[in-house]
Protein backbone atom coordinates (compact mmCIF):
# COMPACT_ATOMS: atom_id res chain seq x y z
CA UNK A 1 0.00 0.00 0.00
CA UNK A 2 2.97 2.24 0.91
CA UNK A 3 4.03 2.11 -3.01
CA UNK A 4 1.08 2.84 -3.99
CA UNK A 5 1.55 6.34 -2.44
CA UNK A 6 5.72 6.88 -3.18
CA UNK A 7 5.13 6.45 -6.47
CA UNK A 8 3.13 9.39 -7.29
CA UNK A 9 5.05 11.40 -4.84
CA UNK A 10 8.63 10.57 -6.59
CA UNK A 11 6.63 11.44 -9.74
CA UNK A 12 5.69 14.75 -7.96
CA UNK A 13 8.85 15.52 -6.72
CA UNK A 14 10.64 14.93 -10.03
CA UNK A 15 8.32 17.37 -11.60
CA UNK A 16 9.00 19.84 -8.90
CA UNK A 17 12.74 19.42 -9.23
CA UNK A 18 12.66 19.70 -13.53
CA UNK A 19 10.30 23.12 -13.46
CA UNK A 20 12.42 24.78 -10.69
CA UNK A 21 15.95 24.22 -13.26
CA UNK A 22 16.13 26.00 -16.52
CA UNK A 23 18.96 25.80 -18.69
CA UNK A 24 20.01 29.68 -20.48
CA UNK A 25 22.24 29.32 -24.03
CA UNK A 26 25.52 31.31 -24.26
CA UNK A 27 23.03 33.04 -27.13
CA UNK A 28 20.67 34.31 -24.88
CA UNK A 29 20.00 36.46 -21.23
CA UNK A 30 17.26 35.16 -18.46
CA UNK A 31 15.09 37.06 -16.10
CA UNK A 32 13.42 35.06 -13.15
CA UNK A 33 10.10 36.63 -13.14
CA UNK A 34 7.69 36.43 -9.97
CA UNK A 35 4.45 37.64 -10.31
CA UNK A 36 5.49 40.13 -13.47
CA UNK A 37 8.29 41.26 -11.11
CA UNK A 38 11.72 40.60 -11.88
CA UNK A 39 12.72 38.20 -9.19
CA UNK A 40 16.34 37.11 -10.83
CA UNK A 41 18.73 37.85 -13.79
CA UNK A 42 21.07 35.45 -15.49
CA UNK A 43 23.35 36.64 -18.13
CA UNK A 44 26.06 33.69 -18.03
CA UNK A 45 25.35 30.72 -19.48
CA UNK A 46 24.57 27.37 -17.55
CA UNK A 47 21.74 25.94 -15.32
CA UNK A 48 19.66 28.04 -13.14
CA UNK A 49 17.02 27.88 -10.59
CA UNK A 50 13.44 28.83 -9.94
CA UNK A 51 10.15 28.47 -7.56
CA UNK A 52 8.17 26.52 -9.55
CA UNK A 53 4.35 27.25 -10.36
CA UNK A 54 5.24 30.93 -8.72
CA UNK A 55 8.22 31.62 -10.87
CA UNK A 56 8.37 32.13 -14.73
CA UNK A 57 11.86 32.29 -17.07
CA UNK A 58 11.97 34.81 -19.89
CA UNK A 59 14.66 34.58 -22.65
CA UNK A 60 16.51 37.21 -24.20
CA UNK A 61 18.63 37.77 -27.04
CA UNK A 62 21.88 38.38 -26.24
CA UNK A 63 23.72 38.64 -29.50
CA UNK A 64 23.69 41.75 -31.87
CA UNK A 65 20.77 42.47 -33.36
CA UNK A 66 20.12 44.40 -36.66
CA UNK A 67 17.52 47.13 -37.82
CA UNK A 68 16.16 47.74 -41.08
CA UNK A 69 14.47 50.97 -41.07
CA UNK A 70 11.45 51.87 -43.61
CA UNK A 71 12.38 54.57 -46.54
CA UNK A 72 12.11 58.01 -44.73
CA UNK A 73 11.29 61.29 -46.71
CA UNK A 74 13.82 63.95 -45.15
CA UNK A 75 14.04 67.36 -46.64
CA UNK A 76 17.59 68.85 -46.74
CA UNK A 77 18.73 72.47 -46.21
CA UNK A 78 18.55 73.17 -49.65
CA UNK A 79 15.05 72.18 -50.03
CA UNK A 80 15.83 69.31 -51.60
CA UNK A 81 13.97 66.34 -51.28
CA UNK A 82 15.69 62.65 -50.42
CA UNK A 83 14.28 59.06 -50.01
CA UNK A 84 16.61 57.86 -47.08
CA UNK A 85 16.30 54.68 -45.21
CA UNK A 86 19.06 53.40 -42.64
CA UNK A 87 20.57 49.78 -41.15
CA UNK A 88 21.11 50.06 -37.28
CA UNK A 89 23.43 47.14 -35.26
CA UNK A 90 22.32 46.71 -31.27
CA UNK A 91 21.86 44.88 -28.38
CA UNK A 92 20.26 44.59 -25.06
CA UNK A 93 22.70 45.38 -22.30
CA UNK A 94 20.08 46.32 -19.00
CA UNK A 95 17.48 43.10 -18.87
CA UNK A 96 15.59 44.86 -15.73
CA UNK A 97 15.52 48.36 -17.91
CA UNK A 98 14.61 46.75 -21.10
CA UNK A 99 12.17 44.56 -19.32
CA UNK A 100 10.19 47.65 -18.18
CA UNK A 101 10.22 49.41 -21.08
CA UNK A 102 9.46 46.81 -23.64
CA UNK A 103 7.24 44.66 -21.37
CA UNK A 104 6.46 41.85 -22.89
CA UNK A 105 7.14 42.52 -26.54
CA UNK A 106 10.23 41.41 -26.27
CA UNK A 107 12.93 42.19 -29.09
CA UNK A 108 9.52 43.08 -31.52
CA UNK A 109 9.00 45.57 -29.17
CA UNK A 110 12.20 47.01 -29.32
CA UNK A 111 12.22 47.03 -33.08
CA UNK A 112 9.45 49.11 -33.25
CA UNK A 113 11.00 51.84 -29.96
CA UNK A 114 14.14 51.90 -32.23
CA UNK A 115 12.62 52.18 -35.11
CA UNK A 116 10.84 55.06 -34.26
CA UNK A 117 14.09 56.77 -32.62
CA UNK A 118 15.86 56.56 -35.80
CA UNK A 119 13.12 57.59 -37.98
CA UNK A 120 12.84 60.75 -36.03
CA UNK A 121 16.94 60.88 -35.66
CA UNK A 122 17.17 60.92 -39.60
CA UNK A 123 15.70 63.53 -40.53
CA UNK A 124 16.77 65.85 -37.88
CA UNK A 125 20.38 65.76 -38.38
CA UNK A 126 19.51 65.48 -42.17
CA UNK A 127 17.68 68.61 -42.50
CA UNK A 128 21.11 70.66 -41.30
CA UNK A 129 23.11 69.13 -43.84
CA UNK A 130 23.55 69.71 -47.80
CA UNK A 131 22.62 67.60 -50.69
CA UNK A 132 26.40 67.46 -51.56
CA UNK A 133 27.23 66.57 -47.64
CA UNK A 134 24.70 63.50 -47.62
CA UNK A 135 25.51 61.71 -51.10
CA UNK A 136 29.03 62.21 -50.67
CA UNK A 137 31.06 59.33 -50.02
CA UNK A 138 32.72 61.22 -46.96
CA UNK A 139 29.40 61.47 -45.08
CA UNK A 140 30.31 59.65 -41.78
CA UNK A 141 30.02 62.70 -39.71
CA UNK A 142 26.23 62.74 -40.52
CA UNK A 143 26.08 58.90 -39.58
CA UNK A 144 28.14 59.53 -35.70
CA UNK A 145 25.18 62.54 -35.43
CA UNK A 146 22.45 60.30 -35.64
CA UNK A 147 24.31 57.15 -33.84
CA UNK A 148 24.70 59.50 -30.66
CA UNK A 149 21.32 60.57 -31.14
CA UNK A 150 20.12 56.67 -30.89
CA UNK A 151 22.69 56.10 -28.40
CA UNK A 152 20.81 58.66 -26.21
CA UNK A 153 17.61 57.39 -27.05
CA UNK A 154 18.22 53.66 -26.74
CA UNK A 155 19.77 54.06 -23.54
CA UNK A 156 16.29 54.52 -22.25
CA UNK A 157 15.34 51.57 -23.66
CA UNK A 158 18.20 49.03 -21.92
CA UNK A 159 19.94 48.42 -25.56
CA UNK A 160 22.89 49.81 -26.64
CA UNK A 161 23.15 51.06 -30.92
CA UNK A 162 26.21 49.89 -31.59
CA UNK A 163 26.37 51.10 -35.47
CA UNK A 164 23.98 53.12 -37.61
CA UNK A 165 24.77 53.21 -41.72
CA UNK A 166 22.78 54.88 -44.21
CA UNK A 167 21.87 52.50 -46.77
CA UNK A 168 19.57 54.37 -49.53
CA UNK A 169 19.88 58.13 -50.30
CA UNK A 170 17.50 58.41 -53.51
CA UNK A 171 15.38 61.06 -55.10
CA UNK A 172 11.61 60.92 -54.81
CA UNK A 173 10.06 59.47 -58.09
CA UNK A 174 8.68 62.69 -59.19
CA UNK A 175 11.35 64.61 -58.72
CA UNK A 176 13.84 61.73 -60.70
CA UNK A 177 12.81 63.08 -63.93
CA UNK A 178 13.55 66.94 -63.68
CA UNK A 179 16.95 65.77 -61.37
CA UNK A 180 17.45 63.94 -64.63
CA UNK A 181 16.54 66.63 -66.83
CA UNK A 182 18.76 68.94 -65.37
CA UNK A 183 22.07 66.82 -64.86
CA UNK A 184 21.30 66.14 -68.88
CA UNK A 185 21.42 69.60 -69.08
CA UNK A 186 24.65 70.34 -67.24
CA UNK A 187 26.62 67.58 -69.00
CA UNK A 188 25.22 69.35 -72.56
CA UNK A 189 26.51 72.48 -71.47
CA UNK A 190 30.01 71.15 -70.34
CA UNK A 191 29.91 69.25 -73.43
CA UNK A 192 29.30 72.01 -76.02
CA UNK A 193 31.71 74.42 -73.46
CA UNK A 194 34.80 71.36 -74.23
CA UNK A 195 33.67 71.89 -77.84
CA UNK A 196 34.25 75.36 -78.14
CA UNK A 197 37.33 75.14 -76.26
CA UNK A 198 38.84 72.48 -78.63
CA UNK A 199 37.66 74.96 -81.31
CA UNK A 200 39.54 77.82 -80.45
CA UNK A 201 42.52 75.71 -79.31
CA UNK A 202 42.36 74.22 -83.21
CA UNK A 203 42.00 77.48 -84.41
CA UNK A 204 45.00 78.65 -82.46
CA UNK A 205 47.12 75.38 -84.07
CA UNK A 206 45.98 75.90 -87.52
CA UNK A 207 46.74 80.14 -87.47
CA UNK A 208 50.02 78.74 -85.87
CA UNK A 209 50.34 76.51 -88.35
CA UNK A 210 49.49 78.56 -91.20
CA UNK A 211 52.12 81.55 -90.08
CA UNK A 212 54.67 78.98 -90.17
CA UNK A 213 54.48 77.62 -93.47
CA UNK A 214 54.23 81.12 -94.35
CA UNK A 215 57.42 81.74 -93.36
CA UNK A 216 59.33 78.65 -94.27
CA UNK A 217 57.91 79.24 -97.72
CA UNK A 218 59.42 82.92 -97.87
CA UNK A 219 62.63 82.29 -96.60
CA UNK A 220 62.92 79.05 -98.85
CA UNK A 221 62.26 81.42 -101.89
CA UNK A 222 64.66 84.37 -100.32
CA UNK A 223 67.03 81.57 -100.11
CA UNK A 224 66.49 80.25 -103.74
CA UNK A 225 66.34 84.35 -104.94
CA UNK A 226 69.92 84.69 -102.98
CA UNK A 227 71.41 81.52 -104.62
CA UNK A 228 69.95 81.86 -107.90
CA UNK A 229 71.80 85.50 -108.21
CA UNK A 230 74.96 84.11 -106.85
CA UNK A 231 74.86 81.23 -109.71
CA UNK A 232 73.75 83.93 -112.47
CA UNK A 233 76.54 85.96 -111.17
CA UNK A 234 79.23 83.18 -111.19
CA UNK A 235 78.36 81.82 -114.51
CA UNK A 236 78.27 85.74 -116.23
CA UNK A 237 81.78 85.67 -114.50
CA UNK A 238 82.69 82.73 -115.97
CA UNK A 239 81.58 83.75 -119.35
CA UNK A 240 83.45 87.13 -118.36
CA UNK A 241 86.33 84.91 -117.90
CA UNK A 242 86.06 82.65 -120.98
CA UNK A 243 85.29 85.69 -123.42
CA UNK A 244 88.66 87.04 -122.50
CA UNK A 245 90.40 84.69 -123.21
CA UNK A 246 89.24 83.75 -126.46
CA UNK A 247 86.70 86.27 -127.50
CA UNK A 248 86.43 84.61 -131.34
CA UNK A 249 85.71 81.40 -129.78
CA UNK A 250 82.99 82.90 -127.35
CA UNK A 251 82.32 84.74 -130.40
CA UNK A 252 81.62 81.07 -132.66
CA UNK A 253 79.91 79.14 -129.42
CA UNK A 254 77.23 82.21 -128.76
CA UNK A 255 76.57 81.81 -132.70
CA UNK A 256 76.51 78.28 -132.80
CA UNK A 257 74.25 78.79 -129.62
CA UNK A 258 71.81 81.25 -131.65
CA UNK A 259 71.86 78.95 -135.01
CA UNK A 260 70.58 75.99 -132.38
CA UNK A 261 67.78 77.94 -130.88
CA UNK A 262 66.53 79.57 -134.28
CA UNK A 263 66.70 76.62 -137.10
CA UNK A 264 65.06 74.35 -133.64
CA UNK A 265 61.63 72.88 -134.96
CA UNK A 266 59.91 72.25 -137.60
CA UNK A 267 59.97 76.15 -139.15
CA UNK A 268 62.96 77.06 -140.07
CA UNK A 269 62.62 79.80 -142.50
CA UNK A 270 64.76 82.72 -141.66
CA UNK A 271 63.94 86.28 -143.27
CA UNK A 272 67.01 88.68 -143.03
CA UNK A 273 69.36 90.54 -145.42
CA UNK A 274 72.01 88.06 -147.04
CA UNK A 275 75.12 89.96 -146.07
CA UNK A 276 73.92 89.79 -142.21
CA UNK A 277 76.42 89.28 -139.82
CA UNK A 278 74.10 86.68 -138.65
CA UNK A 279 75.17 84.06 -141.19
CA UNK A 280 79.02 84.96 -140.78
CA UNK A 281 79.61 81.71 -139.15
CA UNK A 282 78.01 79.99 -142.06
CA UNK A 283 79.55 81.68 -145.17
CA UNK A 284 82.65 80.84 -143.03
CA UNK A 285 84.52 79.18 -140.12
CA UNK A 286 86.41 81.64 -139.21
CA UNK A 287 83.75 84.44 -138.92
CA UNK A 288 83.54 87.75 -139.34
CA UNK A 289 87.13 88.18 -139.72
CA UNK A 290 87.07 86.21 -142.88
CA UNK A 291 84.97 88.24 -144.07
CA UNK A 292 87.33 91.57 -143.42
CA UNK A 293 90.77 90.19 -144.90
CA UNK A 294 90.28 91.17 -149.04
CA UNK A 295 90.99 88.21 -151.55
CA UNK A 296 94.78 87.75 -152.38
CA UNK A 297 94.80 88.78 -156.19
CA UNK A 298 95.32 86.15 -158.46
CA UNK A 299 99.00 85.05 -159.71
CA UNK A 300 99.88 86.60 -163.00
CA UNK A 301 100.31 83.83 -165.78
CA UNK A 302 103.85 82.20 -166.29
CA UNK A 303 105.45 83.58 -169.81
Amino acid sequence: MRAIYILPALVVLLVLVLSSVFIVDERKKALVLQFGQVMQVKEEPGLGFKIPLMQDVVLYEDRILGLQTQPIEVTLLSDRRLVVDAFARWRIVDLVEFRQSVGTGGEDRAQQLLGNILSQAIPEVLGNATQDQVLSQDRGALMNQILTIAKREGSALGIDVIDVRLTRTDLPEQNLEASFARMRAEREREAADEKARGGEAAQRVRASADRTVIELTSDARRQAEVIRGEADAERNGILAEAYGKDPEFFAFIRSLSAYEASLKGANSSIVMQPDSEFFDYLRSDRGPAAAAVPAPAPAPAAP
